[in-house]
């Protein structure tokens, strides 16, 4: 199976926090998952952890290499450019990253993040759902000393409403 690729600076293992959320589903397709990710006012639909989306510089609905946008989740503000984008082909995965951050650079309270999804058709009529995020910073240092851990729960949360959702527009 494939895995994410990692930016210079967001590698785990070298990051303030880390977390890892992956599904895999029958009777669903990378097609048919891919529209509810990559259309960001869609996330508030199936995901209640994110809120007040919006695009910059008339771009927008859907997300695209070097596309900026902003939402709010788990608490932040967040100013979000996408890094990575390469939607469905037969025979590779979906991928789509960004680059987040919150705060001004230097302050106590910044972080930066790398999120990252990938979506895989696998044998027998199966999907693979990805996602894993780096976070530098002190809210970063907090988040993963949090237990429960809210970033792996509001994840699989994201998860498990993408595939409903994805479900719910083949019915």
């Amino acid at each position: 199976m494939s895995d994410i690729i990692w930016p210079a600076g967001y590698v785990p293992g070298f990051t303030d926090n880390y977390c890892s959320n992956e599904v895999i589903v029958t009777g669903l397709t990378t097609a048919d998952v891919w529209p509810f990710l990559n259309e960001p006012e869609r996330w508030p639909t199936y995901y209640a952890n994110s809120a007040d989306v919006r695009f910059y510089d008339g771009k927008g609905p859907a997300l695209e290499p070097g596309l900026r946008f902003y939402f709010s989740t788990f608490g932040f503000p967040v100013e979000a450019q996408v890094v990575e984008h390469t939607p469905p082909v037969e025979g590779q995965p979906a991928r789509v990253a960004w680059h987040g951050w919150a705060g001004e650079v230097g302050a106590q309270d910044r972080l930066d993040v790398h999120h990252a999804w990938l979506i895989e058709d696998l044998s027998g009529g199966r999907v693979r759902i990805l996602t894993q995020e780096t976070q530098n910073g002190n809210p970063a240092k907090d988040l993963a000393k949090a237990n429960p851990n809210p970033m792996i729960n509001g994840h699989q949360d994201w998860l498990n409403g993408l595939v409903a959702a994805a479900r719910a527009a083949k019915a």
